[in-house]
């Protein structure tokens, strides 16, 4: 079996790729993220995760390489990761009472041969109404400003949500797993 590299320096990545059980490496891809003219959400993340596998495959070039992106979307408008206490008070504040969709990309490529699957996963947060006061003790408590929609749903962010839809939630983290197995096993790398 070829070695699995996740092209991706995200620790929650990492977390979520060891609880499948594989021996990977990490490699930070660089490429430009900027977003094309008029590109949908689910066309960037889709070419993200591609470019990102193909990035980290000149490294590589017999690895099995895993790449992955992720958007978040409120009312038509990409989020991006915040950076800062006043932005991520905006970013809650807009998603209050909001349906929030994350579009994750993910590809598998088989540096060798150059055989690549990819697909997009989405998956949606209805949040309860919140108040300001709901919001800053919040970010008091769990200032997200690293996580795009500005919560942690594998913390407290969990709390802000009316209630969740898709199939798979470590897709919020940025990583859908259920998927992951399932182009894997195009691979022929068998989980568990």
């Amino acid at each position: 079996m070829a070695r699995i590299i996740l092209a991706s320096s995200s620790p929650y990545r990492q977390q979520l790729l060891h609880k499948l059980g594989l021996d990977f490496q990490s490699c930070s891809p660089d490429i430009d993220e900027t977003a094309r003219p008029d590109e949908s959400a689910t066309d960037l993340v889709q070419r993200l995760a591609e470019q990102k596998a193909r990035a980290v495959a000149t490294l590589y070039p017999q690895g099995l390489i895993i790449g992955s992106d992720q958007v978040c979307v409120n009312q038509g408008q990409i989020l991006g990761k915040p950076g800062t206490l006043e932005r991520a008070r905006a970013q809650l504040l807009d998603a209050s009472g909001q349906r929030i969709t994350f579009y994750t990309g993910l590809a598998v490529l088989d540096a060798a041969s150059d055989r690549l699957h990819s697909m997009v996963e989405p998956f949606s947060v209805v949040f309860r109404n919140l108040s300001e006061a709901q919001i800053d003790r919040y970010l008091n408590k769990e200032p997200a400003l690293d996580c795009a929609g500005a919560f942690k749903c594998e913390g407290l962010g969990i709390s802000l949500f009316e209630r969740m839809e898709g199939r798979d939630p470590n897709s919020l983290v940025g990583l859908p797993l259920i998927a992951l197995v399932e182009l894997l096993s195009q691979f022929e790398v068998e989980i568990p």
